[in-house]
Order: C-alpha cells, then structure tokens, then sequence
C-alpha cells in the first residue's frame, strides 16, 4: 500500500468546456392536439457547459431565444409569442447545468443524463435531459430530449373549446460547437 507523501498535491483532472455555436445547433419542438401535431423550432442565442470528467459537476449557460419561436403559422406564433409565452416580456429561455449523471468520453459517443435548472415564463425548474454526445478533440455534437410540462410551469393553456392541446412540448436540441480542457 502506497502512503502519500506529507505536502504532495494531487493532480486535479482539467474541466471539460462544450461551447455550443448557435449555427450549428437548433432546438426542436413538438405538441399535440385532437387536430394535429404542431412543429416548430427555436433559435440558440448562445451557450457553454463546463464539466468535471471525474465528478460530473457541471455548469453553465444555454441560452434560447424566445421570440425565435416559430411554427409555420403566423397567427399562431403570434397568438404563442403574445399570450403564451410572452416572449417580449421574457425573451430567454435559459438552461443551467449542474450535474452529468454517467461518463462522457474523451473520445466517442456517450450517453448521459444532464441534470439542471429550466428557467422559462420567469419561473425556474428542475429538468433532467436525455443527452447523446460525440467528442473529438477539439469539436463535438450532440442531441439532447426534454419535456416542458409548461401548464403544471404556470404557462397558459393554448387550448380553447374547439381545439384541445396536450400539457406537455416535447423538445430535442440538436447542437455542436468546440471543446477546451480548463483548469
């Protein structure tokens, strides 16, 4: 058995730092109704994620436009940015990671779950996202699954007498960008 030597500091492995480039990435979103599936997109505004490979720590920003919000329908995505979300009033959605819960290869594809805080509509929320993530050297992407129960959040019901939606968005993010090693 090895005995450390009194004074010696141990090596303390670099954080990992994803920086997301908003070109690359695009969130994806989905509801449904009685009519139909809705679809439609968001814009990244900007975002990074630091993680310790060694504790899963994490930390961060990712940050979504609200007001990019579109479906293909105008009067919708009125209707959505007005009395929904109310993109003028709160026009980021932002995600802050705090803990990777599995390994993320330095090299490869992994498959982990990203715990964190959803802030949306001025509330903040616990969120857990499904994330596949494939690692080069210097650049990487990756996919991520959430739901957004946004009714149970307090966001408004879109639903009227005619047209009944389900209370929860489905949301994947597609995203790639650069990677550093940091201290």
């Amino acid at each position: 058995m090895a005995i450390p030597l009194q004074g010696a500091k141990q090596i303390a492995s670099p954080e990992t730092v994803l920086t997301l480039d908003p070109a690359q990435s695009r969130v994806h979103w989905t509801v449904d109704s009685t009519l139909h599936t809705v679809h439609g997109t968001f814009g990244l505004t900007r975002g990074m994620v630091q993680f310790d490979p060694e504790t899963g720590k994490a930390s961060g920003e990712v940050i979504v436009s609200a007001p990019s919000g579109e479906s293909g329908d105008r009067s919708r995505d009125a209707r959505m940015h007005k009395e929904i979300l109310e993109s003028t009033k709160y026009p980021e959605v932002i995600f802050r990671p705090t803990q990777i819960e599995g390994r993320v290869a330095r090299s490869g594809a992994s498959n982990v779950k990203l715990h964190g805080i959803f802030s949306i509509h001025g509330s903040d929320h616990e969120l857990a996202a499904m994330v596949h993530v494939e690692m080069s050297p210097d650049r990487w992407k990756g996919s991520c699954t959430f739901d957004v129960p946004y009714i149970v959040w307090g966001i408004k019901n879109p639903s009227n007498f005619l047209l009944k939606v389900k209370p929860v968005v489905n949301v994947e993010m597609e995203t790639a960008g650069s990677i550093r090693a940091s201290k």
